[in-house]
């Protein structure tokens, strides 16, 4: 605890001197500024939410590659364990891919500051870092997240996810795409169910 305290302390000090070009409707005495930092440190229900999905997980993946043909199918497992003192879900995933191996970490997580869900991706498919963020159904338990991506042949394809938790023992994230001017198609989808 001596660490985040010591970072908070120096954002805390450091404050004033990185928003002096900013304007605020009110100065905040550094106490009341450090207290501030601790409340929005401190994880809340979507991180109690998170912490109910550590475990170990079969998967099962549809993915589609073009329209109106059928999508593929493949298993994988998944582990979920939460980083940070719980502020943080981490999963290390595994499956194939058009047939070739596929593995895949993800850190899931909710900015009590900014109110949005935010979520990274790397993979074997990739050197790229992927991001996504959204928003949730009021229980909490629908996460909708968008993001986008840079295209090999240029351009930019953006990208809708759809994170539900059905239950303690069974979840599903659906993925969307649009290729620049494009229309939306469903790529892929994940179904999770807890193993054992």
């Amino acid at each position: 605890m001596i660490v985040p305290l010591t970072c908070i302390a120096l954002f805390v000090l450091a404050s004033p001197v990185i928003a002096k070009d900013k304007k605020h409707d009110k100065q905040m005495d550094p106490q009341a500024m450090m207290e501030m930092y601790q409340k929005l440190a401190t994880p809340g229900e979507p991180h109690k939410l998170f912490a109910s999905l550590a475990g170990s997980w079969t998967t099962t993946t549809k993915e589609w590659m073009e329209p109106g043909k059928p999508p593929t199918e493949s298993t994988g497992s998944a582990g979920m364990k939460m980083l940070l003192d719980g502020r943080f879900l981490y999963q290390e995933f595994t499956s194939q891919m058009m047939g070739q191996p596929f593995s895949g970490i993800g850190i899931d997580g909710y900015d009590n500051l900014r109110k949005r869900y935010v979520t990274t991706w790397i993979d074997t498919w990739s050197t790229g870092i992927f991001q996504m963020e959204g928003t949730a159904s009021a229980d909490g338990k629908t996460i909708t997240l968008n993001g986008r991506h840079a295209e090999p042949g240029g351009g930019h394809m953006t990208h809708r996810a759809v994170w539900k938790i059905t239950d303690s023992n069974t979840q599903t994230f659906d993925m969307y795409g649009t290729h620049q001017g494009g229309k939306e198609m469903k790529m892929m989808e994940i179904t999770y169910t807890r193993k054992p």
